[in-house]
């Protein structure tokens, strides 16, 4: 199916100021928020949330006073949409360089350099392929709908929900998380987190008389909640499930064999060393074979990804007098690419002193930015950016550069580095791409110009690059890379598979267990990434996602019970971009699920990035401690009321909704 014949919602023949000064800087901006954000949250909770929805909502809050019409806002939303994706790029690899020991330290110059090459190949690789995965296809797109939808709503009611009074929730929780963690890190006004253990007995192990124990905890995070909301309840029950199996059941066990560790000075500490040396392996393997395969059950829609985009880079351009078919020049986008080879080898001989190797790894990387692009591209269109596996896609390149490496007798610590930060451009680039195609597709729904989106997401790129760099190094040098305050999941797992591959050090039982864990989720036919995140994280993390999980639940449950199922065939994805662009108002189940968005959005983002103001406070010395001992009991009191507030909020405004329709229609 061809999307030539589209009729968007700003017609081609109309043209409307797009990339304007104004634009551009409330695009740069939401960069640096939503990546900043997303690196705080991906490396504490191993997740990151897409921001092309609430990217949309800040750029319309924004762009609102500056008189910004739809198309601006589009603009904006790019910038919004390239942070968040760079981000997630950084976080899953740049780390695992601290992990393998290669660094003391996040390096600025070298994860900026990263960071700007791998995004701006990510950007650059999709413009030929724009009109094979979107015109040329029926993907659906379904965030690229979701933002059309938001953004023609507001557009076309004027003063809508989505463009004014819709935000104020989003900064009501952003507020509100904030405040939470700056009296938690800051203020020091209460802890961050409850965990405790209890002896559970004693039993007569291996000849010995040995005690049980039992761990419980919970972090009193507002931007978990967010997060357990958004995912739903079924993944959050999964990553519970893995933190039970971690934390309830292997991590005791292996004590009642080894008993407490020497040097622990609590129990609690105790259970942490175990988790660290052995249980955390568990959840290394089963993500390694997780993501793998979910790469080989996606492999027939990545061959064709892949197949597109060849078609897409032997098509040529296409010259259109239309103004939503112009793309960037070809010509122009390829010499690009070609010289994007030569910083690539400089930064690569730089910190392996590996010449030869790194000139030929150069060549290699672009290659596998473009496949990785291809695929990424294809699966966000497929599947949403929220759902891109863009982490099996990782280790899969992971993998094929170890051996590479070993085949050329690279070993020790230069060699992982090399490999690693490969595999940091590659991941960067995929997911930009993703990110860049889902944009490009609420772009061509709405009547947007392709080369100026295309130009918005390398400013994007531009802005957020720099900045990452600064926020990782600072959340590090606060927090530390790996520790349990940042515990960053996936790049420990791509730390993992580098030590074991080329450097040969792996607790290989540990991680075999977890590959047939992982094994037997397939054939139970669970999702196995969920679960082996839950069993990596610590289980004060997977808790409250949990509960936000449960919250969403029970407010499904209560508006389902008062619709009466009537809405039952709006709950898929919507899979016709004609409603994407279709002037109407939206239900009260929609209305109160935007509103439950919105307000989690917010959540996440405020406890995020007040985590990373928090990380500048302690590098700078700067001590606003109130209390020299903190207790923990207030800060779950607030948790709880922040997550009765969530459900509360969501069915409020349903009801409110509810009865203005039903006034209306008397």
């Amino acid at each position: 199916m061809s999307r030539e014949d589209f009729d968007s919602y700003i017609p081609a023949g109309t043209s409307l100021p797009e990339l304007t000064l104004k634009a551009v800087l409330v695009g740069m901006i939401l960069a640096i928020i939503m990546g900043s954000a997303n690196a705080y949250l991906g490396l504490y909770a191993g997740m990151t949330v897409s921001a092309a929805i609430p990217g949309a909502i800040m750029a319309l809050a924004l762009l609102k006073p500056l008189k910004g019409n739809i198309l601006e806002n589009v603009i904006g939303m790019q910038g919004a949409a390239a942070g968040e994706a760079l981000a997630a790029g950084i976080i899953f690899t740049i780390p695992a360089l601290v992990v393998i020991g290669a660094w003391e330290s996040i390096q600025y110059l070298e994860t900026t350099l990263i960071a700007l090459i791998g995004g701006t190949l990510g950007v650059l690789w999709m413009v030929p392929l724009r009109r094979a995965l979107i015109v040329k296809t029926d993907l659906p797109f379904p965030e690229g709908i979701a933002v059309a939808a938001v953004m023609t709503t507001a557009d076309s009611e004027g003063d809508g929900d989505d463009g004014g009074g819709g935000s104020i929730w989003m900064i009501i929780g952003a507020a509100l998380a904030g405040l939470v963690k700056f009296s938690q890190v800051s203020l020091n006004i209460f802890k961050g987190s409850v965990e405790s253990v209890v002896e559970a007995g004693k039993y007569y192990v291996l000849g010995q008389s040995r005690g049980g124990y039992f761990y419980g905890g919970a972090a009193a995070s507002p931007a978990l909640l967010g997060v357990g909301y958004i995912v739903g309840p079924r993944i959050a029950s999964f990553v519970f499930a893995g933190g039970i199996l971690g934390w309830v059941i292997l991590t005791p066990l292996i004590l009642l064999s080894t008993g407490m560790p020497e040097g622990a000075a609590t129990a609690v500490d105790g259970f942490y060393k175990i988790w660290g040396d052995y249980v955390r392996y568990i959840g290394v393997g089963a993500m390694v074979v997780g993501g793998l395969y979910t790469i080989w059950g996606l492999r027939n829609n990545l061959m064709e990804g892949i197949k597109e985009a060849i078609i897409g880079i032997r098509g040529g351009q296409v010259e259109s007098k239309k103004r939503t078919e112009n793309d960037l020049s070809y010509k122009k986008v390829f010499l690009t690419i070609g010289f994007l080879v030569i910083p690539t080898f400089i930064i690569y001989a730089w910190v392996s002193s590996a010449y030869a190797i790194s000139g030929f790894m150069a060549i290699v990387l672009v290659i596998a930015a473009f496949v990785a692009s291809a695929i990424a591209g294809y699966m966000a269109g497929l599947l949403g950016s929220s759902n891109n596996p863009i982490s099996g896609v990782t280790v899969a390149v992971l993998l094929f550069v170890s051996i590479l490496m070993l085949a050329f007798g690279a070993t020790g610590i230069e060699g992982m580095t090399v490999v690693i930060l490969m595999a940091a451009v590659v991941a960067c680039a995929g997911a930009i791409s993703g990110d860049v195609l889902q944009s490009l597709a609420a772009g061509q729904m709405i009547g947007s110009t392709p080369y100026k989106q295309q130009l918005a997401e390398l400013f994007g790129v531009i802005a957020a690059a720099p900045v990452l760099g600064i926020v990782v190094k600072a959340l590090d040098s606060a927090y530390g890379i790996g520790t349990k305050n940042l515990p960053a999941p996936q790049a420990f797992l791509m730390g993992g598979i580098v030590e074991g591959v080329i450097g040969g050090e792996m607790v290989w039982p540990y991680v075999i267990a977890g590959a047939f864990l992982a094994m037997v989720l397939i054939l139970m036919d669970i999702p196995v990434l969920p679960v082996a995140i839950g069993t990596y994280l610590p289980l004060t993390l997977s808790i409250p996602i949990f509960s936000g999980g449960v919250i969403r639940s029970l407010v499904d449950r209560y508006i389902s019970g008062r619709t009466g199922g009537e809405e039952d065939e709006e709950e898929g994805e919507p899979s016709d971009w004609e409603m994407a662009v279709k002037q109407s108002g939206v239900s009260p189940k929609e209305e109160a699920h935007r509103t439950g968005l919105l307000f989690t959005a917010g959540l996440i983002a405020g406890e995020a990035l007040m985590g990373v103001v928090s990380a500048f406070l302690i590098i700078g010395n700067i001590d606003l401690s109130l209390l020299d001992k903190a207790p923990s009991w207030p800060g779950m009191v607030v948790w709880g009321y922040i997550a009765f507030l969530i459900g509360y909020i969501v069915i409020r405004t349903f009801n409110k909704a509810r009865a203005e329709e039903a006034h209306s229609e008397t």
